[in-house]
């Protein structure tokens, strides 16, 4: 807990040993500019948990549907990948953020656009979501040309970087496709087109759920799970890394491509190499987990239930696809719709934030008292009783949401489960609230809120756009 040379490396070192000390916390963004985006994505979490409750008890139908899984998608997945983005580019590249003010920009754009489509999926005002959906490809186009360029600087780019490059690829297409499909609901055009609505929406969602998330996902995971289990890739590990880095992407795109132009075969091939590629990283990630010597986290805990469930995906997916890739209930791979979703994109979300947001305030709030006086440890900051209350809730709800789907359980599993989800999310706010609240050196208020032109951060260097340190972001 103390040390008398509180450099960045010693900063990462005393919150959780099993960052390494290269990581250099200097060249991370203002405090208030990734926490804003993590807590805006809170908010849109739990109205997708509401939403899907409505849904589940027959509250919203049709395209309502919709406002669901945007909200919780485009919505809490996404705002928070950007987040995520802005902090983890800069601390791992070791480059600065091209433009604080622009990851202002990207973030309210992005809330105000899918919050706006998604009130108008479910009140039916489908003239408003072509309007909404501009706002928020602004906010996507916005967020790829900022994290993009700050890639730019980054030499030579390591696993996770070619990830999140074809992730940014991927985040660039989809809301153009999207508003595509908004503009058809005032002023359809598809129908007289060479490619019909439902291959639209179908490439629009692979590029969506497998281009943009999934990419994202899994380069963070080479960093993060080998990070905070303190092991390395070794063995068959290397090998299934190799396969994924050059089959995911090109299944992906052969995906998206079959769907979209209504080819089985181009679809199946990209389909398999999905399906694998994610079936080997889940091995990688269990072998992680399994070989590690550190005691149980939250996040890591989140992260054994994402390995499990990714494992089990690949199985169903690669039998469905094989039969029918361009079925819609195969939309999203085989088996139950929430699996893939609920219990690997949201499990590996709820995980990393558990860490990410306490690391975030705990640097900018403790880092120079470290080595002259007591300061608390990173998994410190947080409520353990509280934590594992929401894991228990949010478990038990994915598995009901599983097992109900699967075996074509009542209405009522669906939507007690959905409710018990819904509460665990909920609780994991709460938590994740009360460690801003609690430890941030500025109150919460400020965090959501702040001048735009200094990118959320009332420091000396903060009237622009090049990197501070954090001993300058904590005066």
């Amino acid at each position: 807990m103390f040390d008398h040379n509180p450099t960045s490396s010693a900063v990462v070192r005393s919150g959780m040993s099993a960052i390494p000390g290269e990581v250099d916390t200097d060249r991370q963004p203002p405090m208030t500019v990734p926490l804003r985006h993590f807590l805006v994505g809170l908010a849109l979490l739990l109205a997708g948990g509401v939403a899907g409750v409505l849904d589940a008890v027959g509250l919203l139908s049709g395209v309502s549907v919709l406002a669901h899984l945007h909200l919780l998608l485009a919505g809490w997945v996404c705002v928070t990948i950007m987040g995520a983005m802005v902090q983890f580019v800069p601390v791992w590249s070791n480059v600065a953020l091209h433009s604080r003010r622009l990851a202002t920009v990207q973030l309210w754009l992005v809330a105000v656009g899918v919050g706006g489509m998604a009130a108008a999926f479910a009140t039916g005002a489908l003239g408003w979501v072509h309007a909404f959906g501009g706002l928020a490809l602004l906010g996507f186009w916005t967020f790829v040309y900022n994290v993009g360029r700050t890639l730019l600087d980054a030499r030579p780019w390591g696993v996770t970087e070619r990830h999140f490059a074809f992730a940014l690829a991927c985040f660039a297409a989809v809301p153009a496709m999207g508003f595509a499909l908004a503009m058809d609901y005032s002023m359809p055009f598809l129908a007289a087109s060479p490619v019909a609505r439902y291959r639209l929406v179908g490439a629009h969602a692979t590029l969506a759920v497998f281009g943009a998330v999934l990419t994202t996902v899994l380069g963070a995971l080479y960093q993060l799970a080998t990070m905070f289990t303190q092991t390395e890739l070794h063995g068959v590990d290397v090998h299934l890394r190799r396969f994924e880095e050059a089959g995911y992407p090109v299944g992906v795109v052969a995906l998206a491509t079959g769907r979209l132009l209504g080819s089985a075969p181009l679809a199946r091939v990209g389909g398999l190499l999905v399906a694998v590629a994610l079936g080997g990283f889940a091995v990688v990630l269990a072998r992680r987990l399994v070989e590690t010597a550190v005691e149980r986290t939250p996040m890591l805990s989140r992260y054994a239930v994402a390995a499990v469930a990714m494992a089990a995906w690949a199985l169903f997916t690669g039998r469905a696809w094989l039969v029918d890739p361009l079925a819609r209930s195969a939309l999203l791979g085989g088996g139950p719709p929430h699996l893939l979703v609920f219990g690997v994109v949201g499990f590996v979300v709820l995980g990393t934030l558990y860490h990410v947001v306490p690391f975030i305030v705990w640097v900018h709030r403790y880092s120079d008292r470290l080595g002259y006086e007591p300061v608390p440890m990173i998994d410190d900051l947080y409520d353990d009783r509280v934590a594992t209350a929401d894991f228990v809730c949010v478990t038990l709800g994915a598995t009901g949401l599983v097992l109900a789907s699967a075996l074509g359980l009542p209405t009522a599993v669906t939507a007690v489960s959905g409710a018990l989800a819904t509460v665990g999310f909920a609780l994991f706010a709460t938590n994740v609230l009360l460690v801003v609240r609690e430890h941030s050196p500025r109150p919460l208020r400020a965090v959501l809120v702040s001048r735009l032109g200094d990118g959320g951060e009332p420091t000396g260097d903060s009237a622009g756009d090049g990197p501070g340190t954090a001993e300058d972001t904590v005066r």
